[in-house]
């Protein structure tokens, strides 16, 4: 079993799921007392969504770099940015380790893709919608096509996520909110949603909605138990 290095704290709120994650993973594969081999940095979100409202994406990305080449040097053999809007500097945290840096919406475009869905609905923080990073990677990895939502609705998913889920507030107001994006995008002919915030999970779940959503939180950490016992096969 490898040894799993986390970049956390992108909010706790979430990065707790990736740890329940990842020993549950572990304990259904092996039994008994086996757990996940695990070593984390979580951050001061604080200063990276500073980073961010800045635009000072190349400090951000400086930042967690450091912190991934630290978690190399504590024995990880990989590297999970638990978060989906910091893989927009993943190419400056994989340009300072030696070990994969395996991507969130790599795990997904995979697991969509194997279920011969073509064109999906993506909600996420603001940047995560708009910009070039998430959309295309699953345009050119994966051929598929990501519609996101209307400008007023990407500011209001964007609002809930910094203002709400990442402080642990979770409404039946903000629920029902989202799930009428949800639909909209299903009107638009999305034939599954992306959560692609790791903190919708916690608000939106497969109950609320006949339409497949994709938790990449759980997908992500799903990735990173196959490559942690591909050795094995």
């Amino acid at each position: 079993m490898k040894t799993i290095g986390l970049l956390g704290g992108m909010s706790w709120e979430s990065t707790v799921l990736y740890y329940q994650l990842l020993n549950q993973g572990v304990r259904e594969r092996l039994g008994g007392l086996h757990s996940a081999k695990i070593v984390m940095h979580s951050v001061d979100f604080a200063e990276i969504e500073q980073f961010q409202v800045n635009g000072q994406w190349q400090e951000a990305g400086t930042l967690l770099a450091d912190a991934a080449l630290a978690l190399e040097r504590s024995g990880a053999d990989m590297v999970l940015i638990c978060t989906n809007l910091m893989h927009k500097v993943a190419p400056i945290i994989e340009s300072q380790i030696n070990a994969p840096l395996l991507h969130i919406a790599d795990a997904a475009g995979q697991v969509i893709k194997g279920q011969g869905l073509k064109k999906v609905g993506l909600l996420g923080a603001r940047y995560t919608m708009e910009e070039g990073f998430y959309r295309q990677r699953l345009l050119d990895n994966f051929e598929l096509d990501v519609l996101i939502p209307e400008n007023e609705d990407r500011e209001s998913i964007h609002r809930v996520i910094f203002d709400e889920l990442c402080q642990g507030k979770f409404t039946a107001e903000s629920r029902q909110n989202y799930l009428a994006i949800i639909n909209k995008l299903r009107d638009k002919g999305a034939e599954g949603v992306i959560l692609g915030c790791t903190e919708i999970p916690l608000l939106v779940r497969q109950e609320d909605t006949d339409l497949p959503l994709f938790n990449t939180a759980a997908l992500h950490a799903q990735y990173a138990l196959e490559n942690s016992f591909d050795s094995h096969r």
